[in-house]
């Protein structure tokens, strides 16, 4: 049981270079209920939708020069724990979906999965669902008894925030990071393990479409926790949108 928890809760790797064009794919189809970020500032609406107009990419370049920079700090001390454990349902900061019976892993995958099934006798445990993975741009048909195709990335990743100031934070802040639905996307498994704790500059989704939303989705929690980026990372977000 606790290898699976380590699992669902994403992993910890090497950084790797990435190719950080802003452009050379369409926007995947399939991409089901996906919002964009800059219409779902407090992440309850579904996935992770691109954008495309020069007007958009525009307000997601003014978004992300309010983005702080720093260097990254060292990970002495981090654990996942430091954090709460996962998918607590009690983070204490108000943060949507909390403390309403369920725990996040299940709200996330009610909140973007399609013709979503609960387990027999449960209001809360996602038996099956079908999943338009922004990330890839592939179309997930996802049950319980292969869960961890499907994983919930932290996208500002929980060791990233604890070297850019978390780790002075007190434990309830840090637990409202860790559950916030703004800094969770419910993703391929694997593509989601390549990810590691990296920035996104060592590391984009690979399906291009959707990597300047990506970029607006890292500022918009750097922005609501106050946590700044490197400065390699904010340029590389800038560039995703064009600037």
């Amino acid at each position: 049981m606790l290898g699976m928890v380590l699992v669902l809760a994403g992993c910890e790797s090497v950084d790797l270079p990435v190719d950080d064009g802003a452009s050379g794919a369409a926007p995947a189809p399939g991409s089901g209920r996906a919002v964009s970020p800059l219409d779902n500032p407090d992440g309850t609406k579904p996935g992770l939708a691109p954008l495309t107009s020069d007007a958009d990419r525009s307000k997601a370049r003014d978004l992300i020069e309010k983005v702080a920079t720093k260097g990254r700090g060292p990970k002495t001390g981090y654990d996942r724990d430091e954090f709460g454990y996962a998918w607590m349902d009690s983070a204490p900061g108000g943060i949507p979906f909390s403390r309403n019976g369920c725990d996040t892993r299940n709200d996330l995958l009610k909140r973007d999965g399609e013709d979503v099934r609960n387990r027999s006798g449960s209001d809360c445990v996602v038996a099956s669902m079908t999943l338009h993975d922004p990330y890839t741009g592939r179309t997930i048909e996802w049950t319980k008894s292969r869960a961890t195709s499907v994983q919930i990335d932290h996208v500002m990743p929980l060791s990233y925030d604890w070297q850019m100031g978390a780790s002075r934070w007190p434990e309830g802040k840090r637990q409202d990071i860790a559950n916030d639905p703004l800094n969770l996307i419910p993703v391929d498994g694997p593509t989601n393990s390549s990810k590691g704790d990296s920035g996104p500059a060592s590391w984009l989704p690979p399906n291009k479409g959707i990597r300047c939303s990506y970029a607006v989705r890292f500022a918009q929690v750097s922005l609501k926790y106050e946590l700044p980026v490197t400065g390699a990372d904010k340029e590389t977000m800038l560039r995703q949108c064009g600037g």
